[in-house]
């Protein structure tokens, strides 16, 4: 372990499997581990924006509460007295649910989601709710309320969305994981730009009752963490059918939160590179940093064959279109737009509009293709264990900046960033992002696994194995 691990620079961004058995044996308490993330979220947070809320009264009673279990030899488990941080478009009993608009400015839920309430059985401690793009529907986190989340990295640059603030938290050393949710990426695209991890789960696996919609068609909960094992600790925590959401099903078993994987070899792993979609069009350094994440992949035993997945590229556009209309829907039925139309941040109001132009028909016909992809999907990626590809095509790109230029083609921001993960939502299927490499001017590079339907067990291990042969998940940040 480099350095003390009483350290405070040190024991934050020490991972989640690292801490929790310090926890356990009385090394470093809750209460200590609350108070690094309040000093932290203090001296920190001014530079990049990460939160809009604090718990941390309630996460020092928590804390105290943990303490006392813990030494009284009832420890529930891996995230018992671990701080951690929630997107602040997900239910807290108490604590302001903002979704970050003016519009819910305010707004103390009635009760906590069920992804909140599975965390502190398990005895997570919330420190914080984070910024996120407006309602979650964007890709920048340019809160245009409550300001830009600022990446860590380089803080003229944008963390991705719309669980940024969760993720530029755990670049930044604030926090040991991290909950948000992902309906064109965003749980993935934050942890590509800031070098974390993030996983969004097969549609189904976590319930989404308790956080605030935006297509429910498409919409997932997931965690990030700073490690492959973190995630999977914090997913066996939120997982499992919830009568209070009727798309969660009983599902194969996730790791055990006391397990590691069960090797870091990869003998017999059936990897597949996509020749369609997935490697069109992306920036040099990012295709140079997935392909060597290859090249590691096959020298830890995975057989790593193309595949042509001709379907792929037009379920972007149908994604994109029910989340129009099922974002209007819920928009209008709620009763806020568009009667509160000047209240929304000029790019989440054009989207609404633009909602409004999608004809019953189209949607119809995007939801039949999207069922037919899910119910097909297995057959499709031809039996393999994951899809390798890169997360995002271009790492973090400057704040305000609307458009990319890769390979002498120009699109904007928000296409580039979304078209690489939006297939996972529309088909359904889990997606692991872990950092792979950096650009030469340091911004984090992401790749991307995509499996099966419930085979998150399986990119957990793949994500494992690669994690623990490289050494990218233990660079962090210089500014923090």
């Amino acid at each position: 372990m480099p350095g003390d691990p009483l350290d405070e620079e040190a024991l934050a961004f020490l991972p989640l499997e690292r801490v929790a058995p310090l926890l356990a044996r009385g090394k470093i308490s809750p209460v200590e581990l609350v108070e690094i993330a309040a000093r932290r979220m203090e001296r920190l947070n001014p530079a990049i924006n990460a939160f809009l809320a604090l718990s941390l009264e309630s996460a020092r009673r928590q804390a105290r509460h943990a303490e006392r279990e813990i030494r009284a030899g009832r420890r529930r488990g891996p995230l018992h007295g671990v701080p951690i941080s929630l997107k602040d478009n997900i239910w807290t009993r108490g604590i302001p649910t903002t979704a970050g608009s003016k519009i819910l400015a305010g707004f103390l839920p009635p009760a906590d989601a069920t992804v909140v309430r599975r965390l502190h059985r398990a005895g997570a401690i919330v420190v914080g709710k984070t910024n996120l793009h407006e309602f979650a529907y964007g890709v920048t986190t340019e809160n245009p309320h409550y300001g830009p989340v600022r990446n860590p990295w380089d803080t003229r640059r944008m963390v991705g969305g719309s669980t940024g603030g969760s993720a530029a938290a755990l670049a930044a050393g604030i926090g040991w994981g991290a909950v948000g949710s992902d309906t064109g990426g965003s749980v993935r695209i934050p942890p590509s730009l800031c070098g974390v991890v993030g996983l969004k789960p097969t549609f189904g696996r976590v319930s989404c009752y308790g956080v605030v919609p935006l297509s429910p068609s498409l919409d997932h909960v997931g965690p990030l963490a700073a490690t492959v094992t973190g995630a999977a600790w914090l997913l066996e925590a939120i997982a499992g059918r919830d009568p209070l959401d009727p798309s969660t099903r009983g599902a194969p078993a996730l790791p055990a939160g006391s397990d590691r994987p069960p090797s870091a070899r990869l003998g017999r792993v059936r990897i597949r590179l996509p020749r369609d979609h997935f490697f069109e069009n992306i920036d040099p350094e990012v295709r140079a940093a997935v392909e060597a994440a290859a090249r590691q992949l096959e020298r830890l035993g995975a057989k790593i064959r193309p595949i042509s997945l001709p379907g792929v590229g037009p379920s972007v556009a149908d994604a994109a279109e029910i989340a129009f209309a099922e974002a209007r829907h819920y928009h209008e039925s709620a009763g806020y737009f568009p009667a509160r139309a000047r209240d929304y941040g000029e790019d989440v109001r054009s989207l609404l509009e633009r909602g409004g132009e999608i004809r019953a028909h189209a949607y119809l016909a995007d939801v039949e293709h999207m069922r037919a992809a899910r119910a097909g999907w297995d057959r499709a990626i031809d039996g393999c264990d994951a899809l390798l590809a890169p997360a995002t095509p271009i790492p973090a790109p400057l704040l305000g900046q609307k458009s990319v230029k890769i390979g002498g083609r120009e699109e904007t921001v928000r296409a580039a960033l979304l078209r690489l993960c939006r297939p996972a939502n529309f088909t359904g299927a889990p997606a692991l992002v872990l950092p792979c490499g950096f650009t030469r001017t340091g911004l984090p590079i992401g790749l991307q696994l995509i499996g099966p339907l419930w085979s998150e067990r399986q990119l957990l291990r793949i994500g494992y194995a690669y994690e623990q042969a490289t050494d990218w998940h233990q660079r962090h940040p210089s500014f923090s």
